[in-house]
């Protein structure tokens, strides 16, 4: 048999010998190779830790140091959802509802918010330091101001659109911890994506002057690359502002994203039916065991009934009048940046008009000299 695996098999390198050998030789000190080294921090290594910036909703903040699946388990989330966050690949934005998070993808903020923290990727980045900045400010002081680079657009929009009683309100639970976050994550994109076109527009309309002036291909080439960088921007903003139309024409996935109102009915329902369980123990019964239809007493049997069904009535209509409210507050909430980020696009849009009406006129000017 060894015979035969020596014929069939390449002889080893002897480099490789080398290694094994040494592997297994004491060294001089007595110590075998490798004694003493913890390699079980090779295969921790291995497993994606990430750094996470934590806020709760007291507004303190920590450093977490967690891996794919604790944060799947942790959110419960799938997988497909904690690859929008991965800053590796390049996602357009989205804000998805799930059933104890939001995730949010919007421009540099990368989160997950839940009905007690806000997750979000650790950064170096401007924006996610203002973002973490911005809603600590908001969570200690209580007070909805709104973000202190925005211009005063939008704070007449939201006046027109009754904006004031909400956001002058001194209250800090008239929305809830998620729907503040959101806020913050969506004033940081749209102002973000807002300055991008202001900064562009300011580029573009003395760029395009100057080509009508003087057609040369410096010229050309700036105006060719300006046009370039509108498009990708539009393609931002349109992405963004269709992620928020989405979500206020689908009364469904707003109320999923209510988060606190579900954690309160969960944990609502458990104590009830903790209480049920304590009800029956001080009657004699078993509190693991189903009781039997036979052996209860037919008083017993129509009392547990009637609360049941009290119970189910209360928490049913509690929760059909409150998720009509929440969604009101949420499409309020979604609809003055909906206003925002169109109105951003609306400058790409007049700006794309103006580089079309400069080149028909180049083209033009270009026919008249060849005749």
């Amino acid at each position: 048999m060894a015979d035969l695996k020596e014929r069939l098999l390449p002889p080893k390198p002897q480099s490789a010998i080398n290694i094994r050998d040494a592997s297994y030789r004491p060294s001089a000190s007595g110590r075998q190779p490798f004694q003493g080294m913890d390699l079980s921090g090779l295969k921790k290594r291995g497993q994606g830790l990430r750094s996470w910036i934590r806020v709760d909703t007291s507004g303190n903040s920590q450093i977490i140091e967690v891996d794919k699946f604790t944060m799947m388990r942790r959110c419960d989330l799938p997988a497909r959802d904690l690859r929008l966050l991965d800053p590796l690949f390049v996602y357009p934005s989205t804000i998805l509802g799930r059933e104890k998070a939001i995730v949010v993808n919007l421009e540099q903020i990368r989160c997950i918010i839940t009905a007690d923290e806000v997750l979000l990727l650790n950064s170096l980045d401007s924006y996610v330091l203002q973002y973490v900045v911005e809603l600590q400010r908001r969570l200690t002081s209580g007070v909805g101001e709104v973000w202190q680079s925005e211009g005063p657009e939008l704070n007449r929009r939201r006046s027109s659109r009754g904006f004031d009683n909400v956001y002058g309100s001194t209250s800090p639970d008239y929305l809830p911890f998620e729907f503040r976050a959101l806020e913050v994550a969506l004033e940081a994109a749209c102002t973000f994506l807002d300055s991008q076109a202001a900064e562009l527009e300011i580029e573009a309309y003395p760029l395009l002057d100057e080509l009508t002036s003087k057609i040369s291909t410096l010229n050309l080439e700036r105006v060719r690359r300006l046009k370039s960088r509108l498009v990708a921007l539009t393609r931002r903003v349109q992405k963004v502002r269709d992620e928020i139309e989405q979500l206020m024409d689908d009364d469904g996935d707003m109320a999923e994203m209510y988060l606190t109102e579900k954690k309160s009915r969960m944990e609502s329902s458990f104590y009830g039916d903790q209480s049920l369980m304590g009800f029956r123990s001080n009657d004699g019964l078993s509190a693991s065991a189903p009781v039997s239809p036979v052996a209860s007493p037919p008083e017993l049997r129509r009392l547990e009934k009637s609360l049941s069904i009290a119970r189910s009535r209360h928490e049913s209509m509690r929760s059909s009048e409150s998720a009509t409210e929440n969604i009101e507050e949420l499409e309020m909430l979604l609809e003055a940046y909906f206003v925002l980020i169109d109105s951003t696009l609306n400058k790409l849009t007049s700006l794309k008009e103006y580089i079309d009406d400069t080149e028909d006129f180049i083209n033009i000017q270009l026919g008249a000299i060849a005749v």
